[in-house]
Formats: structure tokens, sequence, C-alpha cells
């Protein structure tokens, strides 16, 4: 018999990225028939408030009294475990664990820890402008000891079109455009591009594969399925180096 865990997904944050995140969980889960997947409790609340206009100081509307109070459903509702498919998100994440009592693993010291473990030297950094200003990905690889790079400021206006212009708009993005705006990090000698933002997960599914890229997503969804004791299909076999799941 399976393990009874239910998955709770913090999302919204944003929905089409949440989305992505339940289809990969769902493709994921080595299972023979539909009572074998995770079962999954998703809240969505789309009107939280943008985390990097806040994080920016562009907003003084604060999205952690949303995410919180979802957090706190979710358990209510029975969850044994909570995701967020959100990089940004990670500012609030002390917050949001202290506020329930399951474990809430980080996407981004998750990610850190798999860059390391797969033998990364050089990352490039590719994310909303609140995660980069909030130091969150640099610190967590600085604590992996794994060196960094951050966009110059044409290539993160680039993401930041990527992501709110096209993704968070329902619009594909060409694959061109994100070569595009990555290839000054790759000219730094960067072995590997971190999609550090759940939209860019999202705009980079057409290049899947790629092993420029590791998807910040992808590493949450590896994690979210061992945590609910399943067994993985289809991922890279470079995801068994994992260590238990990282809650510091």
């Amino acid at each position: 018999m399976h393990s009874p865990h239910l998955l709770g997904i913090l999302g919204g944050l944003g929905p089409m990225a949440s989305a992505y995140f339940y289809e990969m969980i769902t493709a994921h889960t080595k299972v023979e028939r539909d009572q074998d997947h995770i079962d999954i409790i998703l809240s969505s609340r789309a009107t939280t408030p943008d985390r990097t206009d806040f994080i920016m100081g562009r907003s003084a509307e604060s999205p952690l009294p949303a995410m919180i109070e979802d957090a706190q459903a979710l358990e209510r509702f029975g969850a044994r475990a909570i995701v967020i498919p959100c990089n940004t998100a990670h500012y609030f994440i002390d917050q949001v664990r202290a506020s329930v009592t399951v474990p809430v693993p980080s996407i981004i010291k998750e990610t850190a820890h798999f860059v390391r473990l797969i033998g990364k030297k050089k990352v490039g950094i590719l994310a909303t402008e609140g995660t980069v200003a909030s130091n969150a990905y640099q610190s967590a690889l600085k604590d992996e000891d794994v060196e960094w790079v951050v966009p110059g400021t044409e290539t993160q206006t680039t993401l930041m079109q990527i992501i709110y212009d096209y993704v968070k708009r329902g619009i594909s993005v060409p694959p061109a455009m994100l070569y595009g705006a990555t290839r000054p990090l790759t000219d730094t000698g960067c072995d590997c591009l971190i999609l550090g933002c759940t939209e860019l997960s999202v705009a980079a599914k057409e290049c899947c594969g790629d092993p420029l890229f590791v998807d910040s997503l992808e590493v949450l969804a590896y994690r979210a399925i061992t945590m609910c004791g399943r067994e993985t299909t289809g991922f890279s076999p470079m995801f068994a180096k994992m260590d238990p799941l990282i809650q510091d």
C-alpha cells in the first residue's frame, strides 16, 4: 500500500507555473493506475499580491498574509507537506514555515544543493529582479561553495519581459528569445543556468533536455514526489544524488 500522504501546493504564484508543476508531478510519478498517483490539493490564489513588486518597494501590499492563510488552510485540509512553486516567494518562507507544523521545502536551497551535487562550478541565476535583489540564490549557492553570476541590466530586462509580458499573459516564448537573453551569462563561462523563476520553467518547456539549464521547478517536483514516499520516473539519473530534505 502506498503512503497516504496528502501534498499541498501553495500555488497561484503564478497560475501557469502552478498548473505546469501539477502536470510535472503527475508525469513523473511512477504509477500503473489513477489510484497510484499522489493525493494533491492545489490552492491557486491568483489574486495574491505580486512578490517582486513588494520586494522591490513598488507596492506596499504584502503577499505574506494570503500565503500564510493558504498554507494554514492546506494544513487544515490534511496536507502532510506543503510546496511553493515560486522562487520569489522564498523571501517569505520563514514566516510561512512558522505558521504551519508540516515541512515546507525551499525551492531555492534544494536547487542550489542539486547544482553542487551534479558538479557545476559556475552558475548563472535566471530569476525575477525580486529574487536577485533578495540574494536568496546567491546565499544558497555560496553555502554550497558554487560560484554564481547574476544577469546584467539588459539581460534582466529581457528576463522580466519573458516572465511578465509573455508567460503571465499566456503567450508562448520563442526559444531564441530565451537563449539570446542567456548568452551574456554563458559568455562569462557559466556551465549551468538555473531557471530560478517558475515562469521561466514554463518558457523553457521547448528547451527541455538541454543540459545547460537546471530547472528549479523540476527539482521541487522531484522533492515533492519523494517526500510523499513515491517512486519517480522520467527524471535524469542525477536526481538520485539528492540528499534528504533541506529544512534550514
